[in-house]
């Protein structure tokens, strides 16, 4: 079964129709990278998705039991101003806030925190302030807070927008890591050349709508159009 079944979906704002009639599916494992021209919404779609936006007709199906809570997500905007004065531990922590059962962090939260931290090569900043950081390390952060937050499925608008090249390669490369031990990915990317060294599966949105294999893509008029406007 899915983890997340899209049907018929369609959103429209007060001057144009965003997409009409979408469907789609994410399954265990996949590493699904959503594209599309600017405006065409990716974002809006995934904020459905993990129910920020209910302003929409057609149905989001959870499957396998998974929920919304389950689900780790890593927006495209700084979640945190860049003085915020938590230490790299405690913001990573938080990403546990909404599934706590108990009122303080316990053992178990710490452990997994600190492999997580360990997995992300980030145990040596767990005391310093957020502000202190890279947008580098500031983003593994913010991966590690939503890292622990699920242990089935990832959600990353532009992950990497304002890092430079070589950390860029780095942040790529462990998500990959991530979905090779199991963690299902959903991301939104302009970087259809570089994420496709990665993708299992492709959802372009837009005036044309794809949903298939990265394979099935490329052999499409879409794909030429993306690898022609990346260069």
């Amino acid at each position: 079964m899915a983890l997340i079944k899209v049907e018929k979906l369609t959103f429209k704002t007060e001057t144009a129709t965003l997409f009409s009639n979408l469907s789609f599916d994410i399954k265990e494992g996949q590493y699904l990278v959503i594209v599309g021209e600017n405006g065409s919404g990716k974002t809006t779609l995934m904020n459905i998705i993990l129910g920020l936006k209910t302003n929409y007709t057609g149905d989001v199906v959870l499957g396998d039991g998974l929920t919304r809570k389950d689900i780790g997500y890593l927006p495209q905007a700084m979640l945190l101003k860049n003085d915020f004065p938590a230490s790299c531990e405690e913001i990573i922590l938080s990403g546990l806030v909404s599934k706590m059962q108990h009122v303080f962090y316990n053992k178990d939260d710490y452990d997994r925190c600190y492999k997580i931290m360990e997995k992300l090569d980030i145990v040596s900043i767990k005391r310093k302030s957020y502000n202190e950081l890279s947008g580098g390390q500031r983003q593994r952060v913010l991966l590690a807070r939503a890292l622990l937050a699920t242990k089935d499925i990832l959600f990353l608008d532009e992950p990497v927008t304002g890092l430079d090249p070589y950390v860029t390669q780095d942040l790529y490369k462990i998500i990959k890591n991530l979905n090779d031990e199991g963690i299902t990915i959903v991301m939104i990317s302009h970087d259809v050349k570089e994420v496709f060294k990665f993708a299992s599966h492709i959802l372009h949105i837009g005036k044309e709508i794809f949903y298939g294999t990265k394979e099935e893509y490329m052999k499409s008029n879409l794909f030429i159009y993306n690898k022609e406007i990346s260069e």
